[in-house]
């Protein structure tokens, strides 16, 4: 079940391919959309399972939403119904970022707990404190989450524990309808977020700090109509650099910005991988052995975990040992069986992975265990000999969009068999 790749490896990839609408900027802007009495116009959004799943939640929601192309129009006027449709929730992490808007919108709203991929403990305390702090009564029960205003929310000060994206976001959409002034310290400082700010501040919203850590917003009494193009996906456009870098080959990756991704390009260099960086692309050049480096994961703008597995494929074929640190989800090096499984040597101790070179990786029946492990997979299959099989693709279907047609664009022979 869920499809898969057939890859031929051993073939350079080079050429052009360009980046789509980042996923972790478009599904939290959707449920910002919840906030406005009128329409909302998305572009950029790209056609991914996620997105379809948070589309069916807006709709479940009362909202009207067409999605044709890369464009969707999310009309929020009629939102009507608090409750989280929970099979969806299960299916979708980022589900849970529609809470927070619904509050704001309808003082209330009930949610069972989240799914997405099983890479780790992401507890929601940080979100339902956050709420509590703006005023809203929160119960857990049954598997449920229920919060209620009963008053109107006021300003508060909110601190959080760890920068979390989902909590910064959530807290943020809260937040938008208080009286007075609510500052969240510790947010985190991805460029999702900064995104975010400039969506609600299109809607007439009153926020500022985004991407420094502190983001202050002062409540408004009403969104109105606007129109918005969501960021490039970085994870997407470091992934196929990455697929240029452990192939040997040249790839440029068009619709980017540079500077949300200076960790990875840092690492890239380190490696001994040639990256031109020009205005909204970079293009990597490998011709020479790739070399050991040492990574990691850390808060934006640290080390993305989202790159992590992608790297640890190219460090499985580099000259040396590397070392890779995984500080964000505990749960997160899958991908390392299936990578051994295909000759990578690959030690794993907690939170820790050592990996030793190895002069080549050989083909085999592998299993995208989660999004990124499938990406991760995908690269070692393109520098592989012979013919590896990469199943239960849907994980990958959730964060990249035609993927196999991107990277046969790029000369890979990849197939995809649906089942």
């Amino acid at each position: 079940m869920g499809g898969k790749f057939i890859i031929m490896g051993g073939a350079p990839l080079e050429g052009e391919v360009s980046a789509n609408g980042a996923k972790n900027s478009a599904l939290p802007i959707m449920a910002a959309a919840l906030l406005a009495k009128g329409k909302s116009v998305l572009y950029g959004i790209p056609r991914l399972r996620d997105v379809m799943v948070m589309k069916k939640v807006l709709e479940c929601l009362g909202a009207k939403v067409n999605y044709n192309g890369r464009c969707m129009e999310i009309d929020a006027t009629r939102l009507n119904n608090h409750k989280v449709p929970p099979d969806l929730t299960r299916k979708l992490r980022a589900s849970n970022l529609v809470m927070g808007a619904l509050l704001a919108r309808l003082r209330k709203v009930t949610a069972a707990y989240p799914g997405g991929c099983d890479i780790g403990s992401r507890p929601i305390d940080l979100h339902l404190k956050g709420f509590q702090l703006l005023g809203a009564e929160v119960e857990e029960k049954g598997g449920y989450i229920h919060a209620e205003l009963k008053n109107p929310p006021v300003g508060s000060e909110i601190y959080l524990d760890y920068p979390s994206v989902g909590a910064t976001e959530n807290i943020m959409l809260a937040a938008v309808f208080s009286r007075g002034k609510t500052v969240i310290r510790n947010a985190a400082r991805e460029p999702e977020i900064i995104d975010l700010q400039n969506f609600l501040n299109k809607l007439g919203a009153k926020v500022r700090g985004a991407g420094m850590g502190t983001i202050v917003i002062e409540g408004v009494e009403e969104l109105k109509e606007t129109e918005h193009e969501i960021i490039p996906d970085r994870i997407e456009a470091a992934t196929l650099l990455v697929a240029g870098a452990i192939t040997g080959g040249r790839v440029k990756v068009n619709n980017i910005i540079p500077e949300h991704m200076e960790a990875v390009i840092v690492k890239l260099r380190e490696a001994g991988v040639e990256v031109a960086v020009q205005h909204n692309s970079i293009e990597v050049t490998c011709d020479e052995t790739i070399g050991a480096v040492n990574i990691k994961t850390l808060p934006y703008p640290g080390f993305p975990t989202d790159m992590q597995p992608q790297m640890m494929a190219l460090m499985s074929l580099a000259e040396g040992t590397s070392i890779i640190s995984e500080t964000i989800f505990e749960n997160r090096f899958k991908h390392a069986l299936e990578l051994n499984r295909m000759g990578a040597d690959i030690t794993v101790e907690g939170r820790i992975a050592v990996v030793k070179g190895v002069p080549k990786l050989s083909g085999t029946f592998v299993e995208a265990t989660d999004l990124r492990a499938g990406a991760a997979l995908i690269l070692a299959g393109l520098a592989a000999e012979d013919i590896t099989v990469v199943e239960n693709i849907r994980h990958i279907d959730r964060g990249y969009e035609d993927i196999d047609l991107k990277l046969r664009a790029l000369g890979a022979k990849i197939v995809r068999v649906d089942g």
